[in-house]
């Protein structure tokens, strides 16, 4: 027999209330105010909203099931919301919420070596992103005096760009060409060739998977992937991620770039932005423009770019390069999208599909194509080799079709002529092959001092391979110096010029 005692019913239920008032006098209700609309309509990527007595441009809206929203349209009677996510569970009646904040992305080392969609979150199965710092992805262009001169060469590896067309830390160089002519290929070899300090980012706006999973694991082949950002938004994903993807990318390289570091940004591309953005526009009802696009589809893209600079030391001294490309129709480059992009940009690289089809890869139309800051990016070294190969090899290409008339020639145009098909094949490069500085300053400094004359055509792949390896490994010191910066003194050039007569020689034909 259990001889304790039951307690009382009363003193159970005095300590149960004691517990609970206890309890309850932790915590004090406090007051929330919730702004509350309804969807009235749902299109595809957009919603109608009505019920909110004010909401700010720009501001994000919550829907069910953690469906977002960016306040586009501000009407009295409703508001037109861009939909970040698939809209197919939302519909008329669904409760939409004001969150009184702009749309942000994770910032910091933790995104580096990731793939993320426009919002920030992961993509390649390695878990969600735990970032400390979130910044909104629309954020104003550092003032004008925060700037510093673009003085400093971004070596994308690949000799035609660097010799003639050469692009600074802190610019902006468009890449626009018709499709299949290899502005992405351009734009993934100029990542591959960075130092391991560089942050690199690539985004994605409106490619197929397959097209970014090549540029990902080319990335990964190459061992850049660690310190590089992929971000995507693929041509299946709903346009306001297409829309806002370009935005994200660059506050996730500012965070970089405030720092002191140096940041290449790749927008691939700019044409399927704008497409995205005339889409929405259109079915938010605002007033179509030239070609159907909106009146502010240049300000879209010029609040983006504006964004790439190099900042003065005194703010950190980091530097923001973007490399947007966009793709013409039939060689057009005076359309209204590659118009607008030019005039913003500080240069454009035109890839010609005539010399794509002719096998002269990559398809650089160097006469086309140019750099708004020149040869002030330029190493010393490399200005001193290829300061004159642009006017050569113009010439050389009016010369070349003067000839095929069948006039007779004089010796001297049949030289130059000669020279310039060498120029010509020293030009061609191979994916993902990228040269050094050192490297391109010999093969230059050797085609334009006629080395390469007595060469057969046919064999200047082979010569030129020939005198990379040979030159690397007999001035090692010399390929140091001229990497770090330092000028070419005449016995340098004589240096240069007897390692390459000696190894062309076993090339005369």
């Amino acid at each position: 027999m259990n001889d304790t005692a039951t307690p009382p019913l009363s003193e159970l239920l005095h300590e149960t209330f004691d517990s609970l008032d206890r309890t309850l006098s932790r915590y004090r209700a406090a007051p929330q105010c919730l702004e509350i609309g309804s969807v009235g309509q749902v299109a595809n990527g957009i919603a109608r909203v009505t019920g909110f007595s004010d909401a700010n441009d720009n501001e994000l809206i919550a829907f069910p099931d953690g469906l977002f929203g960016i306040a586009a349209n501000l009407n009295l009677d409703h508001l037109g919301i861009i939909l970040l996510g698939e809209s197919g569970g939302l519909k008329s009646g669904d409760e939409a919420r004001r969150t009184h904040r702009v749309v942000d992305v994770p910032v910091g080392e933790e995104l580096l070596g990731r793939t993320v969609d426009a919002l920030g979150r992961a993509l390649d199965g390695r878990g969600s992103i735990r970032a400390e710092v979130r910044w909104p992805i629309e954020r104003p262009a550092p003032p004008i005096m925060a700037r510093a001169p673009v003085a400093q060469p971004l070596q994308t590896g690949i000799k035609a760009v660097d010799a003639t067309i050469p692009i600074g830390r802190g610019q902006r160089e468009l890449i626009l060409g018709d499709r299949q002519t290899g502005k992405t290929a351009i734009a993934v070899d100029a990542i591959l060739n960075q130092d391991p300090g560089m942050v690199r980012i690539y985004c994605a706006i409106g490619q197929r998977g397959a097209a970014v999973a090549r540029v990902i694991d080319a990335l990964k082949i190459y061992g850049a992937m660690e310190n590089c950002i992929v971000v995507v938004a693929a041509g299946e994903d709903p346009p306001g991620l297409q829309f806002i993807a370009p935005y994200a990318a660059t506050s996730m390289a500012e965070y970089f770039m405030e720092r002191g570091r140096d940041v290449l940004i790749v927008f691939d591309d700019l044409t399927r932005h704008a497409r995205a953005y005339r889409e929405l526009s259109l079915l938010l009802r605002r007033p179509p423009g030239r070609e159907a696009y909106p009146g502010d589809i240049f300000y879209i893209h010029s609040r983006l770019l504006e964004r790439a600079t190099h900042l003065r030391d005194d703010r950190g001294g980091g530097s923001l390069t973007a490399l947007p490309i966009i793709e013409t129709q039939a060689q057009n480059i005076s359309a209204y999208i590659p118009t607008n992009l030019i005039s913003i940009t500080d240069g454009q690289i035109y890839l010609s599909p005539e010399l794509f089809q002719k096998g002269q890869l990559p398809a650089i139309d160097i006469g086309k194509s140019v750099s708004r800051v020149g040869g002030k990016a330029q190493l010393p070294a490399f200005r001193a080799v290829a300061g004159d190969l642009r006017l050569a090899y113009a010439q050389f290409e009016e010369l070349e079709t003067f000839a095929r008339f069948g006039t007779r020639l004089d010796e001297e145009t049949r030289r130059s002529l000669e020279r310039g098909r060498r120029v010509r094949e020293i030009l061609k490069q191979d994916e993902h092959d990228g040269f050094s500085v050192a490297e391109q300053a010999v093969v230059l400094l050797a085609t334009t001092h006629g080395l390469l004359d007595a060469v057969p055509v046919e064999r200047v792949a082979d010569a030129q391979a020939d005198l990379r390896r040979v030159f690397l490994d007999e001035q090692p010191r010399l390929c140091e110096r001229i990497a770090a910066g330092q000028a070419l003194g005449d016995e340098d050039r004589e240096t240069i010029l007897d390692v390459a007569r000696r190894t062309l020689e076993r090339h005369r034909g």
